[in-house]
């Protein structure tokens, strides 16, 4: 494809948001609210389906229940992160939850009451919603607004930042050879998390059926890393416990019908081991390794209208599990649920890994704000606390631009900066009139998996790692990205394949260097150090990474408490 084909866009808004997921969406609805100002935007695939919610959600698994505080949520989730999170950042989404359940059903969601017009609760947590079609409404209520263009197909690459001050994005179209340049007075980042680093469950034809969205690459990640801001928490790594082969949720059955992990000899395991979402999965991964396995959640015994609940609940977020049990004639009462651990994720939703924020979720880049995924030190936020931080940084990006005016320069004149012939022959080297197939991006894609499970503590290894393990990842990382400089595209789609492989492996090489960095054991599996197997108090503190002069730089910040 030769240059002069590849057709430069520009664009100017207020306020862009890269990511048109959960806290995306919200974020531009709660910016709506307080501003007339314009908001775009920028979506890889499109915001009716998209992200984690592309499939819809059975339940919000963070709700302020009534009995319970703010700081009852703050405690739980410090208690299942073993002490390493952001108190400051877990109070302040904690505050907002039940806030963001009312605005999403006066957009039209079902959320289950009992006969008393109450929340109908799972667990002590959660409450249940029929939320198959959660992200269109989102998009609905977006469209609706004249002030927010949205631009679906478009994947953004590069942040534009100068003086620590961001500016702008760089983007690509998905479908098209078009080069987006973006220039904006803020931007929030809700791009999710990273998924594809590891070798998965069902590796080859169906290495795309996770837990975690595959399209969600850590694109915002990389693009942090490679702009100089700060991460934190990394090494915190998230590995769900789901039902054998379907790679569907468990805490369905365990929260929604009490379901107990047991073991082939149908011993309950879970207690030995502890009940934190890590020593859930420990022990689940031990009793196989010591041969009492296969393991189980006992759903045997269950009543029909249990059953039935369970089949429609998944029909909402994992009908694979569903089908499993229609095609087998052999439901949930008549048979228990296989279960098995998926290869490691970076999810600031789940566990704390993400940005560096303060309050205001904010990077340590100015104008850069971080929500959902994306964000770190605020683990167990889900849907619900995504929305929380959604608004925050909205508002938060409002303000920005009201106390400290961003002397905002037109796209035209950022890209007359960038000295944009350079980058767009950067682009183009990659789209050759003679390219390589897609297979080839595929086979640099499953090497680099490979290599993440066998020396950075994937499945094959049981999730362990050792010192000399995590060096021979760090070689093979670096050789990969030599190598993905070397590839070519066959067309748009396979540019952003590219640029999305090239994406992962920065991410690969931080999370290694945040593995490294953490001389002990404080999560099973989620960080298991084989040189280092015991927790120490050495390390009750972040382990935070940035960029600095081409050279990633780890170092380590004391706890923040609530006030």
């Amino acid at each position: 494809m030769a240059e002069g084909k590849f057709h430069i866009e520009f664009l100017e808004t207020d306020f862009l948001i890269v990511g048109g997921g959960a806290a995306g969406l919200y974020a531009a609805l709660a910016f709506c609210e307080r501003s007339a100002q314009k908001v775009l935007v920028a979506e890889k695939a499109h915001i009716k389906r998209s992200g984690c919610l592309a499939a819809g959600v059975n339940a919000l698994n963070a709700y302020i229940l009534p009995g319970y505080e703010p700081q009852d949520y703050v405690d739980y989730a410090r208690r299942d992160a073993n002490g390493i999170v952001r108190g400051d950042l877990l109070l302040t989404m904690a505050r907002g939850l039940n806030r963001t359940v009312e605005k999403l059903e006066k957009l039209g969601l079902s959320v289950l009451k009992d006969e008393r017009g109450d929340y109908c609760a799972r667990g002590s947590r959660n409450i249940k919603i029929n939320g198959e079609n959660i992200k269109p409404l989102l998009a609905a209520a977006v469209a609706g607004k004249k002030q927010i263009r949205v631009l679906n197909r478009v994947s953004v690459f590069e942040y534009i930042v100068r003086e620590n001050r961001i500016l702008g994005v760089y983007g690509v179209s998905v479908d098209r050879p078009v080069l987006y340049v973006v220039g904006a007075k803020a931007v929030l980042c809700a791009t999710g998390g990273a998924a594809g680093l590891y070798r998965p469950n069902h590796p080859g034809f169906s290495r795309h059926k996770l837990w975690y969205p595959p399209f969600n690459t850590g694109a915002g990640f990389a693009m942090g890393i490679r702009a100089g801001a700060e991460l934190t928490t990394l090494e915190m790594r998230f590995i769900a416990l789901r039902c054998k082969d379907t790679i569907a949720p468990t805490g369905t059955l365990a929260g929604g019908v009490g379901a107990r992990q047991i073991n082939s000899l149908g011993e309950v395991y879970e207690q030995r081991y502890g009940l934190s979402t890590s020593e859930r999965l420990y022990g689940t991964v031990t009793e196989n390794l010591e041969g009492r396995g296969p393991c189980y959640l006992r759903t045997v015994g269950i009543t029909r209208e249990q059953e039935e609940d369970l089949q429609k609940a998944y029909l909402n977020m994992a009908p694979s599990q569903t089908l499993r049990w229609l095609e087998s004639g052999l439901g949930p009462s008549k048979a228990n649920v296989e279960i098995e651990g998926s290869e490691p994720y970076i999810v600031g939703g789940h566990t704390a890994g993400g940005y560096w924020v303060d309050v205001d979720r904010e990077t340590t880049v100015r104008g850069l704000f971080a929500a959902g995924d994306a964000a770190g030190g605020c683990p167990q936020k889900y849907v619900t606390g995504a929305f929380a931080e959604g608004e925050i940084a909205a508002n938060a990006a409002l303000k920005y631009m009201e106390d400290s005016p961003p002397s905002l320069r037109s796209p035209e004149e950022l890209a007359a900066q960038e000295q944009m012939a350079e980058r767009l022959a950067g682009l183009c080297r990659f789209l050759p009139e003679q390219p390589d197939p897609l297979s080839a991006i595929d086979r640099l894609e499953e090497a680099m998996q490979r290599v993440m499970d066998e020396y950075a503590g994937g499945i094959s290894s049981a999730y362990r790692y050792s010192e000399a393990s995590l060096r021979t990842a760090e070689e093979e990382i670096a050789r990969l990205q030599e190598q993905s400089e070397t590839l070519a595209a066959p067309d748009s789609q396979g540019l952003v394949y590219l640029l999305e492989l090239k994406e992962r492996l920065v991410l690969c090489r931080s999370l290694i260097a945040h593995l490294a960095a953490r001389k002990e054991t404080r999560w099973q599996c989620f960080a298991a150090h084989a040189d280092y197997p015991h927790k120490s108090r050495e390390f009750e503190k972040y382990v935070n990474s940035r960029m600095e002069q081409g050279e990633l730089k780890v170092f380590f910040r004391e706890l923040v408490k609530e006030a």
